[in-house]
């Protein structure tokens, strides 16, 4: 990220911000008149918003190049990255939100199997959605590392000399 220009610093932010309210809209963690919530959210459910909105940042900004040409040497990260960042975030969302709010564990458990079992995994939904969106990351930062390039002149020296 030391390489990082204003653009990837300015879709970082955008990013991490609208995922911020995407997700703390949706999940009423934004209290708002849209979206309603059964259940109060759980201490744990900010923390992970948060990380989950700058780690999604952050790895939205991975995917912007950098205004300078790119460079020999540096490798292109793989694709699978973008899957774990959108398991990532898709699993956050299933972590933070109502457990009874879910349309999914609502039909597929019931109110009280949500209650009694769906509720219990979502700390462990989230904690597996930290880890894909910081593999995620670090995949892809991975992947920018950029070599040292002698300068023209150095270049055109040590060409002369050989």
């Amino acid at each position: 990220m030391r390489w990082w220009g204003s653009r990837q610093w300015a879709v970082a932010v955008a990013s991490a911000l609208a995922m911020a309210l995407l997700l703390g809209f949706a999940t009423v963690l934004i209290p708002n008149d849209v979206f309603s919530r059964d259940i109060p959210p759980m201490p744990w459910n900010y923390p992970v918003w948060l990380a989950t909105s700058v780690l999604t940042g952050m790895l939205a900004a991975s995917y912007i190049r950098p205004a300078a040409p790119a460079t020999p040497g540096t490798a292109e990260p793989t694709d699978r990255t973008s899957r774990w960042g959108m398991a990532g975030g898709l699993l956050a969302w299933f972590a933070i939100g109502c457990p009874v709010c879910n349309k999914i564990a609502l039909l597929a458990l019931g109110y009280s199997g949500a209650m009694t079992y769906f509720a219990p995994l979502q700390p462990w939904l989230a904690a597996l959605a930290m880890v894909l969106t910081v593999l995620a990351l670090v995949f892809r930062l991975s992947g920018q590392q950029q070599c040292a390039i002698p300068g023209r002149q150095a270049a055109e020296r040590e060409r002369m000399d050989s």
